[in-house]
């Protein structure tokens, strides 16, 4: 399988990158926004003896340049002859609400990080995977997207419309060979999250990268990393308003 990985430099990506290289047969292009880490993950990757193919790093793809974007999956493109069966999104931004509510500037690179500019990827992407009759394309959301909640209303904000915008795609392209895929991790023991307190069901980024994993290979449209979360987010949807004022989960 030949496999675009943007955000391979840590976290759940990271954890992706490791599993995919150990694997016979993968040939992997890792995208990241700096070059040095993107640089150092390969080279991770090369010291851990992983049997896939690592035939190429490149470097500048931002989440906050849409102008790279293009250059960035051509680069990939032709480092896998031609044809990438995946492409895996993994890069992001986080911040607490009391984080995003104090610094206005962060607040803004968050927003267009996760929404905008993960959104204009998955369109370049889109069109590529289109463009040579299918592919798969997997993208990190949350479940802070699936409904409206008082600790995440600036990062769940962006991440509802991300996964809105991932529904939509797989109606509108399944039917032409683009499977879309959203994982929805709950709290997952990160860098990003590094700090704040742990709560119930928090993941570690292997445990999320296998559940990825596996989501790609079945194609399945909307995935939870842990299953469990499926059932806790059920009934938080359910739950009325006023009760979520006051619990205020």
């Amino acid at each position: 399988m030949n496999v675009v990985l943007f955000g391979a430099t840590r976290g759940i990506g990271r954890a992706i990158g490791r599993r995919l290289a150990g694997v016979p047969g993968h040939r992997l292009v890792l995208l990241g926004r700096d070059l040095v880490e993107v640089e150092r993950s390969a080279a991770d990757l090369e010291l851990r003896g992983g049997s896939a193919e690592l035939v190429a790093a490149v470097g500048h793809c931002d989440l906050l340049d849409p102008s790279g974007f293009a250059a960035a999956l051509d680069l990939a493109w032709n480092a896998l002859g031609g044809r990438a069966d995946a492409v895996i999104v993994t890069a992001g931004m986080f911040g607490t609400q009391a984080e995003l509510e104090a610094d206005r500037e962060r607040c803004r690179r968050m927003l267009e990080a996760d929404f905008y500019g993960t959104v204009l990827f998955c369109e370049a992407a889109r069109e590529r995977l289109l463009g040579q009759g299918g592919g798969t394309l997997c993208v990190l959301s949350s479940v802070a997207g699936d409904r409206g909640r008082s600790p995440v209303v600036l990062y769940g904000a962006a991440k509802a419309g991300l996964s809105a915008y991932l529904e939509g795609l797989d109606h509108r392209y399944r039917r032409r060979g683009l499977r879309t895929v959203c994982i929805k991790p709950g709290f997952v023991r990160t860098s990003m999250t590094e700090g704040l307190p742990t709560p119930p069901f928090a993941a570690d980024p292997d445990a999320v990268a296998a559940i990825t994993l596996r989501a790609v290979a079945n194609g399945s449209p909307v995935v939870y990393a842990g299953a469990i979360w499926r059932w806790v987010m059920l009934v938080v949807r359910a739950l009325p308003r006023f009760v979520m004022r006051r619990v205020g989960f």
